[in-house]
């Protein structure tokens, strides 16, 4: 299912670079100045929020594979219509500052949802960070059975760095390089590392087993 070669040769050779504008972002200015930044910056594929209209302006931008995010499974056709390449269950981030949690069963029940509509489209899921480790691996596990054909893990938002610099950089992506080193050993898909990734700890990503890297919140400032 992974129609893009470009994208599935960068995460066969862990070199893949996904920049993320936001699954709540609808500023048309500031997922454009994301795209534009992410093409000129060498990145593999970018990731916006499943809005039709974002997407075709991002097409009209660049010629990089486009995900789509949402966790409302509907919110896909129209974005895929529109020319979305693959689409993301995650980047759940904004959903946590305001107190609410998913739990293992939504993010598979959400996951069975999107691949009945789209059996067909690459289709990326985050795990969330708020499980316990090894029920993020077996959520995993459970989530590739259901089509996923990325694992995304996170964690920067729960980290709690106590060191200023390099040190408080690594602290900070010790949740999610956690989750990808667990993962990438129990399942056979491509697992991205997303949250609290930085230009020190995406080279800890690759050595822990990820395929590549999510960056979002350290270019998007």
């Amino acid at each position: 299912m992974m129609s893009e070669s470009r994208l599935q040769t960068a995460l066969e050779n862990g070199q893949a670079l996904k920049i993320i504008s936001g699954l709540t972002n609808f500023d048309t200015n500031r997922v454009a100045a994301t795209v534009k930044a992410a093409t000129l910056g060498g990145a593999t594929y970018v990731d916006i929020a499943a809005d039709p209209n974002l997407v075709r302006m991002a097409r009209s931008l660049t010629n990089l594979p486009i995900c789509v995010s949402a966790i409302e499974p509907t919110r896909f056709l129209p974005a895929v219509e529109a020319g979305a390449n693959l689409i993301e269950i995650g980047n759940y981030d904004p959903f946590y500052a305001k107190g609410i949690r998913f739990e293992a069963e939504e993010v598979l029940q959400l996951t069975q949802q999107t691949r009945d509509l789209l059996p067909n489209i690459t289709l990326s899921v985050t795990v969330p960070h708020t499980l316990e480790l090894d029920r993020q691996v077996q959520l995993a596990t459970e989530l590739v059975k259901a089509g996923a054909d990325i694992i995304q893990t996170e964690g920067g938002t729960s980290a709690k760095p106590v060191h200023p610099g390099t040190l408080g950089l690594i602290e900070k992506a010790a949740p999610t390089l956690a989750a990808a080193y667990e993962i990438s050993r129990a399942v056979s898909v491509p697992v991205l590392c997303a949250s609290g990734i930085s230009n020190v700890t995406a080279p800890l990503a690759v050595a822990a087993g990820a395929a590549g890297v999510g960056v979002g919140s350290a270019i998007n400032r």
